[in-house]
């Protein structure tokens, strides 16, 4: 079965996103584990604001993700009515949804965002990693990452790395039941 990652960026007070959805605090100085963790991805499930926020940066010449290669794009949204070419609109049944595609045949999936699609995937147990680049910068207020996450998760430390610019890359295996 392949497996769902959560992987993001994070500040080390906890948001993934500024008060006013920035993400400029972001690093995009050097590669910090993205390439490798490319080659294990072949789709991405993302939610409506995400994947209106990627729109953005597809229609301009500025790249959201520097080296991102194409994946197959799972949308999740009940408002959207279409998606790009290529992309495949989820608008009912997400859980549902979600376990059928992680039981296809492929590479692991990217859990991109937003928050409310990641909150959903924990608390169904779909998420089997967290990959957190957490990034040296106390942003005061945001989106948090976790805000009503009900139960206890146990995670185990699969790999740590520090950069010299300070960021620290943590990858954990979720640990359910």
């Amino acid at each position: 079965m392949r497996k769902l990652i959560l992987g993001l960026a994070i500040s080390l007070d906890g948001y993934i996103e500024g008060a006013k959805g920035e993400y400029d605090w972001c690093f995009t100085d050097q590669d910090y584990g993205l390439k490798a963790f490319f080659d294990r991805i072949d789709a991405m499930f993302i939610g409506r604001k995400s994947y209106e926020m990627m729109q953005q940066h597809e229609n301009s010449s500025d790249a959201a993700i520097p080296g991102m290669p194409v994946l197959t794009e799972y949308v999740f949204s009940e408002t959207l009515k279409s998606v790009k070419a290529g992309a495949i609109l989820i608008a009912e049944d997400a859980i549902t949804e979600a376990r059928r595609i992680k039981a296809e045949p492929g590479k692991d999936i990217w859990l991109f965002g937003g928050a409310s699609l990641s909150e959903s995937m924990m608390q169904a147990g779909l998420v089997d990693e967290l990959w957190l680049s957490v990034h040296p910068v106390l942003l005061g207020s945001g989106k948090p990452l976790f805000h009503q996450h009900s139960n206890r998760v146990s995670l185990q430390l699969l790999e740590s790395k520090t950069y010299e610019t300070g960021l620290v890359s943590l990858r954990y295996k979720v640990i359910n039941g």
